[in-house]
């Protein structure tokens, strides 16, 4: 893989791992559009790796509080709430993992076409757009999830396994439809995707580390790199800018994309 193929797919990662427009959907349509061919699972795994740096290194401050708040926790003690956010961080890990395993490699891979995705970014698209529209007044922090309302979410972040879904749009959905704040529903998506975006990146790693792979570790890495620093800024200004653009911009950008898309697959007879 060239040095502007890796280039290109791990700005597209940045992009939409943190946009909710689908980051598994745009790389595949990036191999199939640009002639190269979908560049394969491990390589995205790779480029998953870099947006999880990306995470870890912009809510450090967060990830260190909870931390902090988890090892002075005590059996018989009620927990607080930033204890409460860990527990319900881990606990709503626990269905998307579940779900990549019972979907496979295989499977996750076998949903990536036209009409699949299609379908999705119109559907998950215009659920985010009612959500948000109806979270206007809403001024509830991430905080004060209950853990059953983080389970919630982390449910809905199984469906992400769908290209076109969009993890961090449709955790967002639901964070607002729980009555988040826009803000706070956006951190707690981002904070979500640390425990299984690290699953997900150490499967490729080891994946990598097998005969057989497809995947040359240059263009693994460099494109984990690329993914951590383009990453890093993509989450700086989605959160500056989330409460100016709102979420109209990214659904007209999602219906076009999906109808698009959905004219190809009939075009072409799927």
């Amino acid at each position: 893989m060239d040095f502007l193929q890796v280039l290109m797919l791990a700005l597209i990662q940045a992009l939409t791992e943190f946009l909710p427009i689908s980051s598994s959907a745009h790389l595949y349509l990036a191999g199939e559009w640009f002639g190269s061919g979908y560049q394969g699972l491990v390589f995205d795994l790779g480029l998953h790796l870099g947006t999880l740096v990306a995470v870890l290194v912009y809510f450090r401050q967060d990830w260190f509080d909870l931390a902090h708040a988890g090892l002075r926790w005590r059996p018989g003690q009620a927990l607080n709430a930033e204890q409460r956010t860990l527990l319900g961080l881990i606990l709503a890990t626990i269905p998307g993992g579940l779900a990549a395993l019972l979907l496979g490699d295989d499977g996750t891979t076998a949903l990536r076409t036209y009409l699949v995705i299609g379908c999705t970014q119109i559907v998950f698209g215009t659920l985010l757009l009612y959500a948000f529209s109806r979270s206007a007044k809403s001024v509830r922090g991430e905080r004060s999830l209950s853990v059953g309302q983080a389970v919630l979410i982390g449910c809905a972040q199984a469906l992400a396994l769908v290209p076109g879904v969009s993890r961090s749009g449709i955790t967002m959905t639901v964070g607002l439809l729980l009555g988040l704040e826009r803000q706070a529903a956006a951190r707690f998506s981002f904070l979500l995707a640390v425990p299984i975006t690290a699953a997900a990146a150490l499967h490729g790693v080891v994946a990598l580390l097998k005969d057989g792979s497809d995947t040359d570790a240059s263009s693994f890495w460099l494109g984990a790199l690329i993914s951590a620093i383009s990453g890093y800024l993509v989450i700086h200004f989605f959160l500056k800018v989330l409460r100016k653009i709102g979420m109209l911009p990214f659904f007209i950008y999602r219906l076009a994309l999906g109808l698009f898309l959905l004219w190809l697959a009939f075009a072409n007879g799927a």
